[in-house]
């Protein structure tokens, strides 16, 4: 017997999850037992609120835009849920007769994706939950990396290629690049792509796995200084000091939800004042999230792939389960998906291995770029060179 399906996006867009979506619609309709295909219109508070929006009205060539889109079609939130908001989604699951549900997000969406599942439990409803991995800042647990992590990072490498060229150009001064990433920096380690051995940025690297040290971080810059003239300092929203608090205070913070402070303006100040060298802060921020032109190839199709697996999954019977990915082993970049308990996933964040940072704490090793390297779906940009 038929059933009907309902999708969820949770948390900030990025530039392939509306790849996953199309994975999930185009999977959908190869498969009987989904009767109707409706995502939550902005969130999974509106679920509760029954807003809906039916997908398999959706045009063909309205649904083949998907994958080129940026952020997210149907709309997404970081709405608070509370225990008895999860009754109420049971509830409503049931009324409209939903037997698959998919939440699309990063581990604060597998939170609510578990407690999703674990409230029909509770209620006896007949569900089938799976969820669909999506972040740039990669930091979901268990899977070897999420859609949505590969094209933030190719923008990354792009954008700081580009102004390497700037201070190649012009090397007056130092540029402080800001990267997103939360917790986790594995979106300012991906700026070490830039690198075509020719000497440009990024010339140091910081990330939050490892404490900061102000005084260190200036010797470093002042260091480099005297030899290139300009240089290009790459440092995660999430930096730390040894004592464990964020170098700049965050403007905003309720619960998960942070605005961090701006570390890149902190760091260029330092530097000014510490120094007396010109130096000045970039933070590209959601730019880099929302960039299609950034777009990579391989991200996107594996985001359709995470889409169709998950709708695989959940008609096969899977449920409390999201869709991850296994690195193959060999030369050739080869991934295979996998099903992962939801309940390893809830709040699970994944940080930079040792492995992957350098001794000094300023930048990563080969093993890290040698990984990452596949995921940004091909080589940057070549620029001429007519000087020393």
């Amino acid at each position: 017997m038929s059933a009907n399906a309902l999708i969820v996006h949770g948390g900030a867009p990025t530039a392939v999850i509306n790849a996953s979506l199309y994975g999930a619609i185009c999977e959908a309709k190869r498969h009987s037992e989904i009767k109707n295909f409706y995502a939550a219109a902005g969130g999974a508070g509106a679920i509760v609120r029954e807003e809906l929006i039916d997908l398999f009205a959706v045009s063909g060539a309205e649904l083949e835009l998907l994958p080129f889109t940026p952020a997210s079609a149907i709309g997404t939130s970081r709405d608070p849920l509370e225990g008895e908001d999860y009754d109420d989604i049971a509830r409503v699951l049931k009324k409209r007769d939903i037997r698959y549900v998919f939440f699309t997000g990063g581990n604060g969406s597998m939170d609510a994706c578990g407690k999703v599942y674990h409230a029909c439990q509770r209620a006896g409803v007949e569900v089938c939950v799976v969820g669909i991995p999506k972040t740039i800042d990669n930091d979901i647990a268990v899977t070897d990396h999420a859609p949505g992590f590969g094209s933030a990072a190719r923008y990354l490498a792009g954008t700081v290629s580009e102004v390497s060229q700037d201070l190649r150009a012009l090397p007056i001064h130092v540029c402080v690049l800001e990267a997103m990433g939360r917790n986790a920096g594995w979106l300012a380690a991906a700026s070490a792509l830039a690198r075509s051995g020719n000497g440009d940025g990024p010339d140091l690297i910081y990330l939050p796995e490892r404490a900061f040290d102000e005084r260190r971080f200036l010797d470093d810059v002042e260091r480099l200084r005297r030899q290139k003239g300009g240089i290009l300092v790459v440092a995660s929203e999430g930096l730390r000091n040894a004592g464990g608090e964020p170098v700049v205070e965050p403007v905003f913070q309720v619960g998960r939800a942070v605005y961090y402070g701006d570390v890149g303006s902190h760091l260029a100040n330092l530097i000014i004042r510490e120094l007396g060298i010109k130096a000045r802060s970039e933070k590209p921020g959601i730019c880099g999230r929302a960039s299609i032109a950034f777009q990579s190839p391989v991200d996107r199709e594996e985001a359709i792939l995470a889409g169709r697996e998950a709708v695989r999954a959940a008609v096969r019977g899977e449920s409390g389960v999201m869709v991850g990915f296994e690195r193959m082993a060999g030369e050739e970049y080869r991934v295979e998906t996998c099903l992962i308990p939801v309940e390893q996933v809830m709040l699970a964040e994944r940080t930079m291995p040792e492995t992957f940072i350098n001794a000094a704490g300023n930048d990563v090793t080969d093993a890290f770029v040698d990984w990452c390297r596949p995921l940004l779906g091909g080589p940057l940009r070549s620029f001429a060179r007519l000087r020393g």
